[in-house]
């Protein structure tokens, strides 16, 4: 029987709790060893979610840099649940400590920060997981095999929608200060529209233009989104964070010879083929949590699902979009560049 995994939790913020809910069901399998988390409220609360399941909090260490110094050797990896920002350096210090890394959403903030980190994982030989769910869902999966595979004829257009109040449930919190958060919105929970319409789409985008909109917040709550792929397949997102208590989605990509549905998150995948008149659901197998994906892809059971090249993809679109939007919506041409042409400036 193989150890239970030493895992360090960088960020005990609202979003680790529900992690650490899940984890400490898998106590088999995982160890959570230390937190890394400046907050002291936020470790109080942290410690109560460890108390409820009837295991001892473990100790806190609020510096990364001196908790991979004194503890890397007992620990195995790591997850990363911070603001958006931190998720360059952070991911890349627990990677260059030997450790292999759950990163959240989105996984960094430009195209340049993600060239960096695939490098850092190339070079460090560890492993590098992005926690989109809509990736790692086994509905965005079979959606991807199924339009690869050619099943549905030529690929014409995805069109994607996103919906929150997330503009009044985000006051005052660092989601709406961009220095930590690097977007609004659409960066925040439409990132996982990017994502997954990034990933069903399997190529890149050539062409973009965009519009955003603050409505007097720091951050922007409202977007539009056109996009050209390479092949000349085109894309529409919307994404409007200031509409009545909700939080959905929907995706819906036409092809030659079918229609999918799905969402964001891949929480559902239907799909309506040629000469039939309704949609239908599409059969997958069962979901597992994500960080029961972690180890899945960490004991080789099944290829990482959602590899640093899916944001890597996700981060040039939000780079096109970011510019197109300063322009006042002019279309951009998107700036691809190989990783090794990457350099990251202090």
């Amino acid at each position: 029987m193989t150890s239970p995994v030493r895992v360090a939790i960088v960020g005990a913020g609202g979003m680790a709790l529900g992690h650490i809910r899940r984890m400490l069901q898998q106590q088999d399998t995982t160890q959570i060893t230390v937190l890394c988390e400046p907050s002291p409220l936020a470790y109080t609360l942290a410690c109560e979610v460890f108390k409820e399941a009837g295991v001892e909090a473990p100790p806190n260490e609020p510096d990364l840099a001196k908790l991979l110094a004194e503890r890397g050797d007992e620990l195995d990896a790591a997850l990363i649940i911070t603001p958006h920002a931190l998720h360059h350096d952070q991911a890349t210090m627990c990677l260059e400590a030997g450790l292999d890394v759950l990163l959240e959403k989105p996984m960094v903030c430009t195209a340049e920060e993600a060239r960096s980190l695939i490098q850092t994982r190339d070079r460090t030989g560890r492993l590098l997981v992005v926690a989109f769910q809509g990736s790692l869902s086994p509905q965005i999966r079979r959606a991807s095999e199924m339009l690869r595979s050619g099943e549905l004829g030529d690929l014409l257009s995805i069109s994607g929608t996103v919906w929150q109040n997330w503009g009044p449930n985000t006051v005052n919190t660092w989601r709406q200060m961009p220095e930590l958060s690097g977007g609004g919105f659409l960066f925040d929970t439409g990132a996982h529209m990017l994502n997954t319409v990034a990933d069903l789409a399997g190529e890149d985008f050539v062409e973009v233009a965009a519009w955003l909109d603050r409505r007097n917040r720091p951050v922007e709550v409202l977007a539009a989104v056109m996009g050209r792929l390479a092949s000349g397949a085109v894309v529409t997102i919307n994404a409007c964070g200031e509409t009545i208590p909700s939080c959905a989605s929907d995706i819906r990509v036409f092809c030659t010879r079918a229609i999918l549905r799905t969402g964001q998150w891949g929480e559902r995948l239907e799909i309506q083929r040629y000469g039939r008149k309704n949609l239908r659901p599409v059969p997958v197998p069962a979901s597992m949590g994500v960080w029961e994906q972690f180890l899945s892809v960490r004991n080789g059971f099944i290829p990482n699902p959602s590899p640093p090249e899916v944001g890597l993809r996700m981060a040039y679109l939000w780079d096109a979009i970011k510019e197109s939007a300063a322009l006042n919506g002019m279309p951009v041409q998107c700036r691809l560049q190989t990783v090794e042409e990457t350099v990251i400036h202090d």
